[in-house]
């Protein structure tokens, strides 16, 4: 026997196990694929367009990347308000009456299909998809996702531009008071210290100059008058007189008279006639003018009575005193602003460190207030953008519509998919039989095991009892098969849960469309 014709026996004899399996599996992918319910599918197609306004030359404060918006609209569009508001609508599933909340949820995004695409140098587009067991539900919750889309849209970026120019005003509200509290303390402080400030410290060294030299000057004055009037008694003692010395000498103001009118015309040759130094010597010599005027109106009063004796020398004396006494007050009250105007300079190099520091303070609060000025327009300028939809947006390429066929299940597939499963699953149970059969059947096998040459070979002859047992084993399978598979599906169908559904769950875990 050749191995063609042996193989071929084999066949002929395991053939009802390859039939069972066979018949089994094509019936079941033939009853599924004729009790899958129908399924609607809807598909749209969304692109994120550019800003209508170049951005050089005016830029909105919306700037999430077209990625991340579109995945920020499919988070927003898939939460459960907006689920349940859309199933009160349309029929999502078909005992959408008895079902929960959650399962109504749960069904409606298992049928919602998203898919972003995009990249460097490409556009980036959405795709949704809807599945739904009739056209008009799978268009019209297609048509909602869309509405609800365009409505977040539009309202995210809307919130976002108000947001941040409300922000931006509060910013620019909260560093205008700031800054008026600064100025405020820096000119508080200025008031305060006054005469103690570095931008007038050159001005009060000048001054503490001048007056230093006044008293120095006042001191020579008060030195020559003692000194004259040490002369003058000396004389008188010597001589018993004093007439003539009058006239032959001038009187300490009329000396120092002349000695500021020579400093005056020197000091013009280095300092302008504005100089605090220069300022100073005019008003001393027109004080000492007034003061020589009143001695020459005394002088000339004088000389008309003797002049000699105790009496011209006491006049005399008196003069000097006088003069020596106003001197000194003069110098008291130099000194004394002298004193005032000292302890100022030293106090301006620390009023100089304090004003310093609220001023940079001031400057860096200015500073932030400028830039969140020039925010704050820019802000108001996104908002207007985002106002009127000139910036980025989300745009429909493809509409949803009504499918008018269904999509899914491709039950011609299933049906030829399960039938040649089935006969593939029967041909493999039958070589498994044969490779796990090793019993001898042939004269090979003898001579392969048993290392005998037959003489001849006689075949197997079944008894009249053997045949029928075998007949009625056989008639019992074929009836399991025509009438119990049918009877276990219906018991299925009717007892436990429809078929469709089954299969639809089946199908949903799988992925099979």
């Amino acid at each position: 026997m050749g191995p063609i014709r042996y193989y071929s026996s084999v066949f002929i004899r395991r053939l009802p196990y390859f039939l069972i399996v066979a018949t089994v599996v094509s019936a079941v992918s033939i009853i599924v694929a004729m009790t899958l319910p129908p399924t609607y599918v809807s598909q749209m197609r969304l692109i994120v367009e550019e800003p209508q306004i170049p951005t050089a030359m005016a830029t909105s404060t919306v700037t999430t990347p077209a990625q991340e918006q579109l995945q920020i609209v499919e988070q927003r569009l898939l939460t459960r308000p907006v689920l349940l508001d859309i199933s009160r609508k349309y029929e999502v599933m078909k005992d959408q009456a008895e079902a929960s909340p959650d399962r109504i949820v749960e069904a409606l995004r298992a049928q919602t299909w998203i898919r972003i695409s995009g990249g460097r140098g490409q556009a980036t587009l959405m795709t949704i998809s809807f599945e739904a067991p009739t056209g008009a539900s799978a268009g019209g919750v297609l048509n909602e996702y869309l509405t609800e889309i365009q409505k977040l849209d539009v309202s995210y970026r809307k919130e976002r531009a108000s947001g941040t120019l409300e922000f931006f005003e509060q910013e620019v509200e909260r560093l205008s008071n700031e800054l008026d509290q600064r100025s405020g303390g820096i000119l508080e402080f200025k008031k305060k210290n006054a005469g103690a400030l570095p931008e007038s410290l050159q001005f009060r060294q000048a001054q503490q100059g001048a007056l230093q030299t006044n008293l120095e000057q006042m001191d020579q004055q008060i030195f020559s008058l003692q000194s004259q009037r040490e002369k003058l008694m000396a004389i008188y003692n010597s001589t018993g007189q004093v007439v003539g010395v009058a006239q032959q000498n001038q009187t300490p103001s009329q000396q120092q008279l002349d000695q500021l009118q020579r400093q005056l015309s020197n000091d013009r040759a280095v300092y302008s006639e504005s100089n605090p130094r220069i300022t100073l010597l005019r008003a001393r010599i027109e004080q000492l003018q007034e003061v020589v005027a009143a001695e020459q109106v005394t002088s000339a009063t004088g000389q008309t009575a003797a002049q000699t004796g105790n009496s011209s020398l006491n006049l005399q004396l008196a003069q000097i005193d006088s003069q020596i006494e106003s001197l000194t007050d003069q110098k008291i009250v130099i000194a004394k602003r002298l004193a005032k105007l000292t302890a100022t300079i030293e106090q301006t190099p620390a009023n100089g460190i304090i004003l310093a520091e609220l001023q940079r303070d001031h400057d860096n609060i200015q500073m932030q207030y400028n830039a969140a000025v020039g925010r704050l327009a820019q802000a108001s300028t996104g908002e207007r953008i985002e106002e009127s939809s000139q910036g980025q947006r989300i745009s429909v390429i493809e509409y949803p519509t009504v499918p008018s066929a269904p999509a899914k299940p491709d039950r011609l597939m299933i049906a030829g998919g399960g039938a040649l499963f089935g006969i593939a699953l029967g041909a493999g149970l039958v070589l498994l039989m044969e490779l796990l059969n090793k019993t001898a059947r042939r004269p090979e096998d003898l001579i392969r095991k048993l290392e005998v040459w037959p003489i001849a070979t006689i075949p197997y002859v079944q008894s009249r009892g053997e045949a029928m047992a075998k007949r009625a084993g056989w008639t019992t399978v074929v009836l399991i098969i025509l009438i119990g598979i049918p009877v276990g599906v219906w018991a299925v169908h009717t007892f436990y849960q429809p078929l469709d559904l089954i299969a639809e769950r089946v199908m949903d875990k799988l992925r099979i469309y």
